[in-house]
């Protein structure tokens, strides 16, 4: 039965229906006996799960794609009625999760063979990634499922166990994702959803059982999770936030990049960490872009998130919709010009009708801060070297793209850009297939690809005389 909520509490975890304000799941946090049970499991089952065969897990991680394919619809519903992404979104989400556990598995028995090295005087030298003991991973809300599964995927694969502590706001979708490990055969305790308190972290983030950490979410929090790794020499992984350039120059193809920017940027309403926050475009093709890109956020249909025509559901919490707006009110209040009217929605829910602001300033806090939500930015410079100059200006350096025909320019503008990845002529977002990470106040460490074991990994070295 739902309950109306004005502001759940801090401790505990409460799931509430952004469409509707009503309290729909709550779980009370771990007591620290049932976190220190937790992380007992997770110790133990370590010392098994590292003593299988690579070809052991590649076979549950086979297995484990088709559970979560068997349970996707499942996960969609409960995901679109926690954080109000509009249902075939959420089922979608699945899709994210499958390639990361089928591109480990396949490239499993590549990615931790030995790498044979000459050193001189020695028979046989090599290089071998080997487990750590237990990863304490600290997830977001916004892609619960893509998020958790990957930190698991790899640290799993390595050999290592994980405590996997989720938003409270996404709990209830969160809880599955233990299930969905028990399901496709893998020991108890290798994956652990973990209801921890701010105060078991701290002491688990100590715990010589803990061998890494990994946090994705605000650069003030990852910058603390970062500090009491350090004081422990723990090895981290740390996903911040992201103002994401959005780079147009003369020769691009205006009408394929508008669409792009304004499509990527409506998905999820706008909370994606790569989304393109911040479209820089230069002034000989501006006035054309901005058509375009303002006419798709205007035909967005906002509504219920399990209504098949609703493009944009309600933000994930009325306190993130109150913090968009404050961004959105002070552009305007400081100039903005106002391209596609929006805002906050009066009524009950976290509504927020997609907006487009150009003209934005310095002295605007969205020209600094990360407008986390369906607010799209338009800035014209004068050329390719101001779009560069604009680009960095920020402290984050997430993910960019640079979209330009005269492929010479456009790839010394993307080279120029102090981001972890870029995208030319293509949204760069978060390729399995590569490595995964920012600059700057967007974080440190990679995941996903090649490198994405190397975080949770000894990489020790072996030389035989």
């Amino acid at each position: 039965m739902s309950t109306t909520v004005e502001a759940p509490p801090r401790s505990g975890y409460w799931t509430v229906n952004p469409a509707t304000d009503e309290v729909v799941h709550r779980r009370d946090a771990w007591t620290d006996d049932e976190a220190e049970a937790a992380l007992a499991r997770a110790a133990s089952a370590y010392e098994t799960w590292r003593r299988t065969t690579v070809e052991e897990r590649v076979a549950l991680f086979h297995r484990m794609v088709e559970v979560m394919d068997s349970h996707a619809e499942e996960y969609g519903r409960r995901n679109a009625e926690e954080m109000g992404k509009p249902l075939a979104q959420a089922i979608g989400e699945i899709n994210l999760p499958k390639r990361i556990f089928t591109y480990f598995a396949d490239n499993a028995e590549r990615l931790l063979a030995p790498k044979v090295t000459e050193i001189a005087g020695a028979s046989h030298s090599y290089t071998q990634l080997e487990p750590t003991g237990v990863t304490l991973a600290v997830e977001p809300w916004n892609v619960p499922a893509y998020q958790a599964m990957r930190a698991a995927a790899p640290t799993i694969m390595l050999g290592n166990t994980i405590l996997m502590k989720p938003a409270g706001i996404t709990v209830n979708s969160s809880l599955l994702f233990e299930e969905w490990f028990r399901e496709a055969g893998f020991p108890e305790g290798v994956f652990q959803t973990s209801l921890l308190t701010s105060a078991q972290i701290s002491r688990f983030i100590a715990d010589d059982r803990v061998g890494s950490v990994t946090f994705t979410g605000s650069d003030r929090v990852g910058s603390i999770i970062g500090k009491q790794a350090g004081e422990h020499i723990k090895p981290v992984v740390l996903e911040l936030g992201g103002s994401d350039p959005f780079v147009v120059l003369d020769s691009a193809d205006v009408t394929q990049a508008a669409t792009l920017a304004a499509r990527v940027r409506l998905a999820n309403a706008g909370q994606i960490c790569v989304s393109p926050k911040r479209v820089i475009v230069t002034d000989k093709v501006a006035d054309e872009f901005i058509a375009t890109y303002a006419q798709i956020f205007a035909a967005a249909r906002v509504g219920d998130p399990f209504d098949a025509e609703t493009t944009v559901g309600p933000m994930a919490s009325v306190s993130a919709a109150q913090d968009l707006q404050e961004l959105y009110q002070d552009a305007v209040d400081k100039g903005a010009t106002v391209v596609v009217p929006g805002g906050r929605q009066d009524g009950p829910g976290a509504y927020f009708t997609p907006a487009v602001i150009t003209d934005i300033t310095p002295e605007m806090d969205v020209y600094s801060e990360e407008a986390f939500g369906p607010l799209g930015m338009i800035h014209r410079v004068a050329d390719a070297d101001a779009a560069i100059a604009l680009a960095n200006d920020s402290k984050y350096g997430l993910t960019g793209t640079v979209f330009g025909a005269d492929i010479e320019e456009a790839t010394r503008v993307a080279s120029a850009l102090d981001v972890g990845g870029v995208g030319i002529n293509r949204y760069f977002g978060a390729p399995i297939e590569v490595p995964f990470g920012g600059t700057k106040a967007s974080g440190v460490g990679r995941e996903l690809g090649d490198s994405g074991m190397d975080a949770y990994a000894n990489v020790k070295s072996y030389s035989i005389g």
